[in-house]
């Protein structure tokens, strides 16, 4: 009898642990779907639909890699400027929250991000607000991996001006070589560098731009998403 029960007892053992491992299950999975994401690039998939070349000054060439068994888009600049572009309009009450990751092969040393002929950045990624017919309204956020600049400092374009600022999202080359994964609640930056409640953005880039300064770098691009959190 007293063999019975123990066995009695571990199998009411394992069916305890197997009920709390599908409880648990079921929670995470309710979890990740209560939770709105909007997928912008699904680089780890090896798929670009939805995202158009925009050339500058010659081509930088995006393409898609393997690091460590992950696919990434890979960009290499040589003394040139294009970006990829999705346009998608997105409801930021819904999904302000920006992720994605980055790497890059190094900085571009000591130019000075503040002036034309030092707006080239190893990595960015644009949020863009479109003024439609009204262009000169179109606004932007550009989150850059900076050349000497610090980290979190932001400043109007050199080009663009006050419509376009820029955050310096990482800076320098202590990081380089590295993944790095970040987040921005993009409605709270558009209010607190334009003073305005952005609703709605128009479109994503990404660019890894060496024209002004005719240097050469390389990049790399993670998946970039959009979420509640």
């Amino acid at each position: 009898m007293k063999q019975l029960n123990k066995r009695i007892d571990r199998h009411v053992d394992r069916l305890k642990a197997i009920l709390l491992a599908l409880i648990t299950t079921v929670l995470l999975t309710t979890n990740c779907h209560s939770e709105p994401r909007m997928i912008i690039g699904n680089f780890s998939a090896g798929n670009l639909d939805g995202w158009q070349e925009k050339t500058f000054k010659d081509r930088t060439f995006y393409r898609f890699v393997k690091d460590n068994n992950t696919t990434v888009l890979q960009a290499d600049s040589h003394s040139n400027a294009s970006g990829l572009v999705y346009n998608q309009s997105v409801d930021l009450t819904k999904t302000p929250v920006l992720h994605w990751s980055w790497k890059v092969s190094h900085s571009l040393g000591n130019l000075d991000d503040r002036t034309q002929s030092g707006d080239d950045y190893a990595a960015r990624i644009y949020i863009v607000v479109s003024g439609g017919l009204a262009f000169w309204n179109t606004r932007s956020l550009n989150y850059v991996w900076a050349n000497s600049i610090p980290e979190q400092t932001a400043w109007p374009n050199a080009f663009a001006g006050q419509n376009v600022m820029m955050i310096a999202q990482q800076s320098g080359n202590e990081k380089a070589g590295q993944w790095i994964h970040e987040q921005r609640n993009i409605r709270q930056d558009f209010k607190q560098f334009f003073h305005e409640d952005i609703k709605t953005i128009d479109a994503i880039a990404i660019m890894t731009d060496t024209d002004n300064s005719s240097k050469q770098v390389m990049s790399w691009y993670g998946d970039i998403y959009l979420s509640t959190q």
